[in-house]
């Protein structure tokens, strides 16, 4: 049996190859061959930026799958959008007929209305997590900003990358001073 991996950590910070060894060992352990692995350093939240995901979903639907499964350390790692993300993901995968398989949720091989269940609390809390992170940094920012201190590169520095005006920091900043971005006065923290 052939099989696929993906890989994903959200920042530079993070290494993938932790994932990789467990991957590696479930995969031996059923005796399945490792036919590709897809594997990125990004955010699941930012629209378009899984480009290994998208070339993953491109290749399953252009025929160039060579994999009866797609193997994952944790179903987060395809997405923290939600419970209708994830069943939309699967279901491309199933439609080409290719199963996900998730290291931390073996359940998930298994079919029916408790699988189906259990996929949906578990897409929820990642999701839910990843909002009460987003809410922290937000109401971290805003507390610096209350305080004085100057958000963004320092004055002159420049973007090698030049992939951006400003940088997150300098941008959320100025969104505050224009009322984009608003933090809640209760947001647990």
């Amino acid at each position: 049996m052939k099989v696929a991996c993906y890989l994903r950590v959200s920042t530079n910070d993070q290494h993938r190859d932790n994932q990789r060894p467990a991957l590696e060992s479930y995969c031996q352990s059923r005796n399945w061959e490792i036919a590709a692995v897809y594997s990125e350093t990004e955010s699941a939240w930012k629209a378009g930026h899984q480009k290994e995901l998208s070339r993953l979903l491109s290749d399953i639907r252009d025929g160039h799958r060579h994999y009866d499964y797609l193997v994952v350390w944790s179903i987060d790692r395809l997405s923290r959008g939600g419970v209708g993300q994830i069943f939309g993901l699967i279901d491309n995968f199933r439609r080409y007929g290719c199963q996900l398989v998730s290291v931390k949720e073996q359940w998930l091989e298994t079919s029916g209305v408790a699988a189906e269940l259990l996929l949906a609390v578990t897409s929820w809390i990642a999701k839910f997590e990843s909002d009460r992170r987003s809410e922290r940094t937000r109401a971290g920012l805003a507390r610096a900003v209350k305080e004085g201190k100057r958000l963004g590169r320092p004055k002159g520095s420049q973007d090698k990358n030049k992939r951006s005006s400003g940088g997150y920091l300098l941008r959320y900043h100025k969104g505050l001073n224009k009322g984009a971005v608003k933090v809640k006065a209760n947001s647990p923290v």
